[in-house]
Order: structure tokens, then sequence, then C-alpha cells
């Protein structure tokens, strides 16, 4: 059945879980690229990765996933405040995880990245990309 002919949640889902994918792709593979290759601590490197996520992620999602009715000048800054609360809250989870108490950084950025997912689902689409934002 294609994409359009779902129901407009299921499509979204579906669109968002889609650019989702590629999108950690893109962070995973800068994460694991600095932490391996060039020895950089899994917190900053994570911190890097979900900014190259986060431009992915607009994209994508602006296009595929919430038929933005906002302008760029109005979704990004949306976006942006959105964004930011993954950031810290990526920041955040990975410091607790990796540098207090010492687990290992891929296990622990999956787990971070399905609680930033759920937080970024959330957020875009009731605030970045939603239809009437009062």
């Amino acid at each position: 059945m294609p994409l359009n002919r779902l129901p407009r949640q299921t499509r979204q889902l579906v669109a968002y879980v889609f650019a989702g994918g590629i999108t950690a792709v893109a962070h995973y593979a800068l994460l694991i690229g600095l932490v391996e290759l060039g020895g950089v601590d899994p917190v900053p490197a994570t911190l890097a990765g979900f900014t190259l996520g986060a431009v992915v992620s607009y994209t994508l999602n602006r296009w595929l996933t919430f038929d933005a009715t906002h302008s760029h000048v109005q979704a990004t800054w949306r976006f942006a405040l959105i964004a930011a609360g993954g950031f810290v809250l990526t920041g955040a989870l990975m410091h607790l995880f990796v540098a207090k108490l010492g687990l290992p950084y891929l296990p622990m950025q999956l787990v971070t990245t399905g609680i930033v997912m759920v937080f970024s689902f959330l957020g875009h689409k009731f605030f970045s990309f939603a239809d009437r934002v009062e």
C-alpha cells in the first residue's frame, strides 16, 4: 500500500521512523568515526553526531513527515528549539551513562537515541511542524 493511502498518523510515524533511520546513520557514523578513528571522547563526539543528525532530520522531516505549513523561517527556529532540547538531553544522558557510570558508549547511545527520539517526535509534531501553533 502506498504511504499516501495510509491514515495521516500512520504515515507520519512511518516517515518519521524512515527519516530517523537516515538521521541515526549520519549521527552514528560521525560518532563512531570520531571516537574510533579520531580518539575523541564519546560525549563531545555524540554531540557532533547529533548536530549533523539535526540537519538531516530537519530536511527529511519537513519534506516527508509533517506536511509543514510554516515557512522555513518559522519552522527553523521552532525546530532549533526542540533540537536544542534534544542536544542537552543527549549530552546529559551520555555524560551520566559514559562519563559518570563508565558504561560502554555505543549501547548507551542506543538507549539515549530512543529517549531523545520520543522527545523529538512529540516536540516536532506539536510545535516545530504543527499545522497551528497558538
